[in-house]
């Protein structure tokens, strides 16, 4: 009756679960989280992030993360009987990197457990702040490690993504061009998964392929450091990083610092990996053809895939998955803003904004871009709503934005090359059935609500008895580890009316066609609409 421990640090918060998996027995013990702004406020920080003067600029601090860790464990070891924990895995925001000098090594060996964590952990930094996936501050060094390995298309192929700003390769460039002493003192280059594993094992935490996939520095189907693009980053930085291991390795047991002061058992501490891996298990998404529409601030499309197709384009990211196979993932700007947007200038509420989607016909509105801020996808620098075939009564708008929404993440996740049958549909708008019927219908799959709460941690949690159970001789199926944990609700099934995915299929054509005059990539789109509505026409 063992019980496994996953943590998730994201960016504005930590979070625990603990979960027992025994035979039929399978629940969640517990649930733990709290937020760093409120609950560790010496730090100055602001939804997670240290403040700065530069807007490009997002940093964070390393330290409050490993107080964090202390203060977690120990509310654990007062909730729940911590002697039965038999593993820990963990999820942490992906990209943002920590950096330790030379004395690390020795003081992570030897923690006092009558002395706090942080005090011990003060002298070990040779980079006081840690930046994170919102920092957007390194463009010259994407450009130029680019430009070293021979070209977007090389990179992306090579390391499942092209170079991002907020991707550590960049980040670890710049910090060496501007702090040359200080990158020549550090002897470690920890993702903060890494960092915060090595801190449970007492020794350096190698990076799993999951999270590694997310620095522009690991090959992606080797699962190990690319020599030529790790050189053009920056002098002696694969000395400087961690190994990369399997997702599923156990780096260590729970050091004596964990046992001594809180009681916790030596425990098998399993590979940390990044909140989108721990998220693929948390949301049950453990085989092609199921994927997850996330519909928060951004909308996020990712599922998982049996090999490594890389998106050429460069929009996608392709990252190592906990299963030993892999991830496609994209991420479309203009989410829940937009829709707020367009809701609230007509005026509407909720309520009437699904009665507006359930009363218009299809494609009724026209095609709208509704890219009212910068898009990361496609790439969109200079926002602003555009509208082809347009029809501007209100219910009419408000098909046309979820139409455009739900087109666009179909357009530009076909690169996976995954035929998607069943989408488990999350965040804020999945409470509305009327936006999933319209992606159901654009998809032409099976749509499911699934009630996410603490999902990276979830997935940390399962990943940890996976881990534990092979240790063990129990090979158990990825299917089998989530089952009764990562699973949808049943009576939210929602089935695509297959007259109006036909109709989808054809429009879907001429909303690429609109998208691509947008970006001036191609000719006017009066031609396709023109064409659509003939072909319609002879089929009615």
């Amino acid at each position: 009756m063992a019980f496994y421990l996953g943590l998730d640090s994201s960016t504005q918060s930590l979070s625990a679960v603990v979960i027992e998996i025994a035979g039929d027995r399978r629940r969640v013990v517990h649930t733990e989280s709290f937020i760093f702004d409120t609950a560790l406020p010496q730090y100055g920080t602001q939804h997670g992030v240290l403040p700065s003067a530069d807007p490009r600029v997002a940093h964070s601090s390393p330290l409050m993360w490993a107080e964090a860790l202390d203060l977690m464990l120990a509310r654990v070891s007062k909730a729940i009987d911590v002697g039965r924990i038999a593993a820990i895995a963990g999820s942490a925001q992906q990209h943002g990197s920590v950096y330790l000098n030379r004395s690390a090594t020795d003081v992570l060996a030897s923690l006092d457990a009558s002395h706090s964590l942080v005090d011990q952990l003060r002298s070990v930094f040779s980079r006081a702040e840690s930046p994170i996936w919102m920092d957007s501050s390194t463009s010259d060094e994407c450009a130029e490690i680019t430009k070293a390995v021979g070209g977007e298309v090389v990179l992306t192929r090579r390391t499942g993504s092209r170079a991002f700003e907020r991707f550590t390769g960049p980040q670890i460039r710049r910090f060496y061009k501007r702090s040359p002493a200080a990158y020549d003192a550090t002897d470690r280059v920890h993702l903060v998964s890494s960092y915060l594993a090595s801190l449970l094992s007492g020794g350096h935490a190698p990076i799993d392929t999951g999270d590694g996939s997310g620095m522009n520095l690991m090959e992606l189907t080797a699962g190990e450091w690319w020599q030529e693009v790790v050189t053009a980053t920056a002098p002696r930085l694969e000395s400087k990083l961690p190994q990369v291991s399997k997702p599923w390795a156990v780096v260590g047991t729970l050091a004596p610092y964990w046992q001594h002061r809180y009681g916790y058992p030596p425990a098998r501490v399993i590979a940390w990996s990044g909140d989108n891996p721990c998220s693929l298990i948390g949301t049950g998404l453990v085989r092609e053809g199921v994927i997850a529409v996330s519909m928060g601030t951004s909308d996020t499309v990712f599922g998982h895939m049996n090999e490594a197709r890389v998106d050429d384009s460069g929009t996608g990211h392709v990252f190592g998955a906990p299963t030993g196979a892999f991830m496609g993932l994209t991420v479309f700007q203009n989410g829940s803003l937009a829709r707020e947007r367009v809701r609230e200038s007509l005026g509407m509420s909720w309520g009437d904004f699904s009665r507006a989607l359930a009363d218009t016909p299809p494609t009724a509105g026209g095609v709208l871009l509704p890219w009212f801020e910068p898009e990361i996808t496609p790439r969109v620098s200079a926002p602003g709503a555009r509208r082809y075939a347009a029809t501007d009564t209100g219910p009419m708008l408000a098909r046309a934005l979820i139409e455009a929404q739900q087109m666009s993440m179909a357009l530009h996740s076909s690169w996976m090359g995954v035929r998607v049958h069943t989408i488990h549909a999350t965040g804020g708008a999945s409470a509305n059935r009327e936006i999933l019927q319209v992606m159901a219908d654009v998809f032409g799959a099976e749509v499911y609500q699934f009630e996410v709460t603490n999902s990276a941690a979830l997935g940390a949690a399962l990943r940890a008895a996976h881990a534990d159970l092979s240790v063990a001789g129990r090979d158990e199926s990825w299917s089998e580890i989530i089952r009764g944990f990562a699973e949808p609700v049943p009576s939210s099934l929602i089935t695509p009316d297959a007259e109006r995915h036909a109709m989808y299929e054809g429009w879907k054509q001429v909303y690429a066609a609109c998208e691509a005059h947008a970006l001036g990539r191609g000719p006017d789109p009066e031609e396709a609409i023109s064409r659509w509505r003939r072909q319609r026409a002879e089929r009615s």
